[in-house]
């Protein structure tokens, strides 16, 4: 459940920054609880949050008048270079370990355009991967090509996790499913962080993840949705597979086609994945290409951020 207060608590921390803001919400542990180990300690833990902005240069600008402190070394460097880092990788800039009103908080800064291509196609699975779970939306405004974006971003994390659960499964199946989509391939579920954490993000949230995908799958043609029994089918003929893969976001399809698809034989989309439809395998194809999918996001942004931190240093 969310923690008693925090909503308002939450946008009292919004109105100290500058308000041009397509999209904010706040995640994470410290927003709503977690199962384990550090179940007990929600109220203390860091406040997460992401800010979409439509010019991020201006954003960076007002924010540096507002909230100086906040940045590191690069407060030094101007707005427009700290716009050229946050193009970097996963298109998303963090300020860390902020101290505010006793508690602490990261922010981090995305484009809009870049959050809609995120959430559309999956170009690194970053903020659209947080936006999969259960998050405290604070702001949005009307731009009708996020609201779709958003809606998109939901059916593609289900049309995914279809594919690799079996014919009959139950509703926290598919949320830990769901909620595991983004940590395909992710070095630090292995060697940093807790190992159990997508479970412990779906056992308390249940009714938050019910409520965020219960339009969804009443909607989906392909489901039968037994919401009293907290049970679903889905279908998992070569035909039902193969709708399902052609709807998943291009990044995601692209990945999957070059683990099928033997070097120089340029195969149509559409024919390697009608191929993967009728493989056994299909669901360990589609996560062995989120996998990949996940890890060369990750090298990418450490890569593009190392070499844009040499050239300035």
């Amino acid at each position: 459940m969310a923690l008693p207060g925090s909503a308002v608590q939450l946008r009292r921390i919004l109105a100290h920054f500058p308000q041009e803001l397509s999209l904010a919400f706040a995640y994470g542990s410290g927003v709503f609880r977690q199962a384990g180990a550090a179940a007990g300690l929600s109220a203390n833990n860091m406040l997460d949050f992401v800010f979409a902005v439509d010019d991020s240069v201006t954003w960076h600008m007002m924010n540096l008048l507002k909230n100086k402190s906040h940045y590191s070394f690069l407060k030094f460097l101007g707005p427009k270079q700290i716009s050229n880092i946050q193009n970097c990788g996963a298109g998303i800039y963090y300020n860390t370990l902020v101290p505010f009103h006793g508690r602490m908080i990261k922010y981090g800064v995305i484009g809009t355009n870049f959050l809609i291509e995120d959430l559309l196609h999956w170009k690194t699975l970053y903020v659209a991967g947080r936006l999969q779970k259960p998050v405290k939306i604070l702001t949005q405004n009307e731009n009708g090509k996020l609201q779709a974006a958003l809606v998109s971003n939901l059916k593609s994390a289900v049309t995914a996790a279809f594919l690799m659960l079996p014919e009959s499964f139950s509703e926290e199946d598919l949320y830990m499913q769901i909620a595991g989509l983004s940590y395909s391939g992710d070095f630090r579920m292995i060697i940093g962080e807790d190992g159990l954490k997508v479970q412990n993000i779906v056992k308390p949230n249940v009714p938050h993840f019910q409520k965020l995908y219960a339009n969804i799958l009443q909607d989906c043609p392909q489901v039968v949705y037994k919401h009293q029994l907290g049970r679903l089918e889905i279908d998992k003929s070569p035909e039902g597979q193969f709708t399902q893969l052609m709807a998943l976001p291009r990044t995601l399809q692209q990945k999957i086609t070059t683990l099928v698809d033997p070097p120089g034989k340029n195969r149509d989309v559409e024919e390697i994945l009608l191929q993967v439809a009728h493989d056994p395998d299909c669901g360990l194809v589609v996560h062995q290409g989120l996998k990949k999918s996940v890890t060369y996001s990750m090298r990418k942004m450490y890569k593009m951020t190392k070499g844009w931190l040499r050239k300035t240093s």
